[in-house]
Parts: C-alpha cells; sequence; structure tokens
C-alpha cells in the first residue's frame, strides 16, 4: 500500500490563509530530502519532540492549556491526514478498516473499534502499540491528549459533526492500550 506522505510538497510557511501555518500539502518531499536516511524514525524521538513541547508549554500557559493545544494541533492533524490521506466517502465500516490500514501502516496504533452508536454518534475504540504513550511509565493520568485531538479531526470529517473524544483508559494508567470516547457536541 503507498504511504500518504509519498506526495511532493511545498515550503511548510507558505500559505495561501494568512491565519493558518500549516497545510497538509507543506510537509515537504520527505523521500528527496531523507534519500540516505529514509523517512522512519524512532519513537523515542518523537516522543521526546512531543513531550518537551508539553513541558515548555506546561510552563508558560499552564498544564491544562498545554493539553488544550496538544488536542488543538491533534485536531488539526486529524482533520488533514482524513482529507488527505483516507477515503472518506464510504460507508462506516470501509471507512474504520480503511482507517485501521492507515494507522498501522503509518505505525501510529493497532485501531480497534468497540462501539458505535448509530443514533447518538458515540464511539468507543481502543489504539494498542499507541505512538504516543506504549511503554511510558504508569503515572496515573492519561497522556493521548494529541490522539483525542487526532481522533475527533478524523470523525469530524469523516461524519460532518463535532465530536468531544477523550480518553479513558491509557498505557500510563495502567491500561496496555489506550481506550478512547467520543460524543457529538
Amino acid at each position: 500500500m503507498e504511504n500518504v506522505f509519498d506526495n511532493v510538497f511545498e515550503n511548510v510557511f507558505e500559505t495561501d490563509d494568512p491565519k493558518r501555518i500549516f497545510q497538509w500539502d507543506n510537509l515537504g518531499d520527505i523521500k528527496t530530502g531523507r534519500g540516505g536516511l529514509g523517512e522512519e524514525m524512532p519513537v523515542a524521538l518523537y516522543r521526546l519532540m512531543q513531550y518537551t513541547m508539553v513541558d515548555v508549554l506546561s510552563r508558560e500557559f499552564g498544564l491544562d492549556k498545554a493539553n488544550s493545544i496538544l488536542r488543538d494541533s491533534g485536531y488539526l492533524a486529524g482533520c488533514e491526514f482524513a482529507e488527505n490521506a483516507l477515503i472518506t466517502d464510504q460507508d462506516f465500516d470501509a471507512f474504520v478498516s480503511h482507517l485501521q490500514e492507515q494507522l498501522k501502516l503509518l505505525k501510529i496504533g493497532i485501531l480497534r473499534m468497540e462501539q458505535f452508536d448509530e443514533d447518538s454518534g458515540e464511539v468507543v475504540l481502543t489504539i494498542e502499540e499507541d505512538l504516543d504513550c506504549s511503554g511510558l511509565p504508569i503515572t496515573g493520568n492519561t497522556v493521548c491528549h494529541y490522539d483525542e485531538g487526532f481522533l475527533a479531526g478524523i470523525l469530524f470529517t469523516y461524519t460532518g459533526k463535532s465530536y468531544d473524544v477523550r480518553e479513558i483508559d491509557c498505557w500510563a494508567t495502567g491500561n496496555r492500550c489506550c481506550r478512547f470516547r467520543g460524543i457529538v457536541i
């Protein structure tokens, strides 16, 4: 299956929208730019970037605001990911299957749908081997705030409905998978 990051992109800071810096097609030509090193990197370096940002944002704005910023960033990423890397014009089961394939292919995690209520839109899903937290020490706190936003963005793009997604179980709370509940707001 083709990697969704295989396209040629523009400069990350040049956009047509003055209110928004990031756009999907501004990620860069990763294959050409990293011809020798390749597209993959260790999970530890991804987490180093993410958790040092949380540290700095927390010291600057407080932990709740830092988590909110991470959630908002994840939401933007989820919308962009769904619009550019997923097939959104298919029935729910096919969409979930495709999403599972993409998340596994990109080594983000292994998605399982636990529950979907067609009437209310409520969804409960798990992600095993989650990029953000699997293997972290147990702290008693959920830490996958970026994932909350990412999933909310994907759900919004697919359904057209706004979702509030919250992590209810996490590796860092002692579980071996992350569990998320999404409700339509």
